[in-house]
């Protein structure tokens, strides 16, 4: 198995993940409407893509714009299509209005996964604070990775912390990957690869057009020999 770092990839469609797997991206993150920063998909979506590809693919479960879970029964209701269309990993987070992870939305919908791999996303940067959220979630089952900037702001403003982060993960809960996007740049990775940061997440990034626009395989193609080398 190889050990390169981690490349994710968003796509919204097989076109894509097409184009994404081509310029060499490990993993994709499958959403839809960027308008409200990822939605959950489809179900025939998801299908489309699960044919057109052979790399892993994360899901989306969430069904409002913000960071509040919102009626838990449809997100139930999502994970159940997503998974009879072959999807068995997951993208997630929610708070409450203070600001904490709603752990009671995200111990529900966690069950329902049943021992499905999933990320935390970046509800983690909008915490009021980090460190309590991630020991609240640390004993979830399937909990493999935070996709995090660092800082609601983006990158530029979180590398201090992504920094901080990446230097505990032998303590309680930091053991998960951490998976760095949120207006991530190439510039960016010599200060995280040399902390030892190993995943990448990329959405407009790998789109020169525009989210208007397809996922560009060269764009894919630039992130992955940045990455590698």
């Amino acid at each position: 198995m190889s050990n390169r770092a981690l490349l994710e990839v968003i796509a919204l469609d097989a076109e894509d993940a097409v184009a994404a797997q081509a310029g060499g991206a490990d993993r994709l993150e499958v959403v839809t409407d960027m308008a409200a920063d990822g939605l959950t998909p489809s179900p025939k979506t998801v299908a489309e893509i699960g044919s057109a590809v052979d790399i892993p693919m994360r899901v989306m479960l969430r069904v409002a714009d913000g960071f509040a879970a919102g009626d838990i029964d449809v997100l139930v209701e999502k994970a159940h299509e997503m998974r009879a269309e072959g999807a068995d990993e997951f993208v997630l987070g929610f708070l409450d209005r203070d600001g904490h992870a709603d752990l009671v939305a995200v111990e529900r919908l966690v069950a329902e996964l049943n021992g499905c791999r999933w990320t935390f996303h970046r509800a983690i940067d909008r915490a009021v604070d980090r460190e309590v959220l991630r020991k609240h979630l640390a004993d979830l089952p399937g909990l493999d990775t935070y996709l995090t900037a660092g800082a609601a702001t983006g990158v530029d403003d979180g590398i201090p912390t992504l920094l901080a982060e990446a230097a505990r993960t032998e303590q309680p809960g930091y053991e998960a990957r951490i998976l760095v996007g949120g207006g991530l740049r190439l510039d960016h990775l010599p200060r995280l690869k040399e902390a030892g940061i190993d995943a990448f997440h990329i959405g407009g990034a790998a789109r020169p057009a525009g989210w208007s626009g397809p996922v560009d395989t060269a764009a894919v193609r630039e992130w992955r020999q940045a990455i590698d080398g």
